[in-house]
């Protein structure tokens, strides 16, 4: 295991509710469900003033969620990096996993497998590794993409509509996320037209 040791202070249920979403903390680290002896880097999953009850949730840098009680002396607390402080051992990363959805234009086996064959080539055999696979072909057509409240009111007329993307194909929504209460419309694409008199 890699670790390093990083001076830290332990916070206060009452410190950690004045934290934000950008402020680096550390909690217990946790991989699949397996607890560690050292602390990862996290950020809270929402403004420490929004939680209530005293239970706040972090997500570490290894995207897991940690549940904690700061002031129960039973956990490891939730820690923030401080000169003065005591030394943790932080778990430090051992490179970056990357989900990608490529999209090849008139792709076959063949060019996949060069793909494939390049990308192992510049990052060296046994670091690429194709975890999951689906081979879709996607239809030549554009739509257009919208997000609008998941629970509108009917005969509003799409005014609240937000217009988020142009020429997305259907496949590629796939790997998107609506904000938080929308939901995403597709409709075939239609060419804007500016219609504006010229001199």
């Amino acid at each position: 295991m890699n670790t390093e040791k990083v001076a830290a202070r332990r916070l206060t249920a009452e410190e950690v509710s004045e934290l934000g979403l950008q402020d680096e903390i550390f909690v217990a680290a946790e991989v699949e469900e397996l607890r560690l002896d050292c602390y990862a880097r996290a950020t809270l999953t929402k403004s420490g003033k929004n939680f209530e009850g005293g239970s706040f949730t972090a997500k570490t840098i290894f995207g897991d969620e940690i549940h904690v009680l700061p002031d129960n002396a039973e956990e490891s607390g939730i820690w923030v990096a401080d000169k003065a402080g005591e030394e943790i051992e932080v778990l430090q990363t051992a490179g970056v996993l990357l989900n990608l959805a490529l999209f090849v234009p008139n792709g076959n086996r063949e060019s996949l497998e060069a793909l494939y064959t390049a990308a192992r080539e510049a990052f060296g055999a046994g670091i690429v590794q194709r975890w999951d696979e689906e081979v879709v072909a996607v239809p030549d057509v554009k739509v257009d993409l919208f997000e609008e409240p998941a629970r509108g009111r009917k005969g509003t007329g799409g005014q609240n509509r937000d217009r988020r993307a142009l020429d997305i194909y259907p496949t590629r929504v796939r790997f998107m996320e609506a904000s938080a209460g929308w939901k995403f419309v597709l409709e075939p694409h239609q060419e804007h037209v500016d219609d504006t008199p010229t001199i």
